[in-house]
């Protein structure tokens, strides 16, 4: 796991739980993950957390909701939806077989938005 410096505990647990799930989603899709663009996501994560208010911070740290809009921006900007397009859209619109938990549906739609 990629060290991250001068972030604040809670920004770099939030880092750590981001990456978890885009490991998750890549191995439930059973896909490699563009390592790039997932380290550019989880960068743009963070530099979002950093910039934001500490009770704002907090807010997204107990809101999995929050969380996950979060997660969703990071993982567009960093051009993950473009990514493996032709094949994750194909599963986004049947979402037959995948067994990926809903919240992850949330990335998924990104790939037919």
């Amino acid at each position: 796991m990629k060290k991250v410096r001068n972030q604040p505990d809670e920004i770099r647990l939030l880092q750590q739980e981001f990456r978890r799930h885009l490991e998750c989603f890549y191995a439930g899709l059973k896909l490699a993950p563009p390592y790039e663009s997932v380290e550019r996501a989880i960068t743009q994560f963070a530099a979002t957390l950093k910039a934001m208010a500490p009770d704002e911070r907090k807010r997204i740290g107990i809101d999995p909701d929050l969380r996950w809009t979060q997660y969703r921006t990071a993982f567009v900007e960093a051009g993950l939806h473009r990514k493996h397009r032709g094949i994750i859209a194909g599963f986004a619109r049947s979402r037959q077989g995948l067994g990926l938990p809903a919240e992850y549906h949330r990335l998924l739609d990104t790939f037919i938005a």
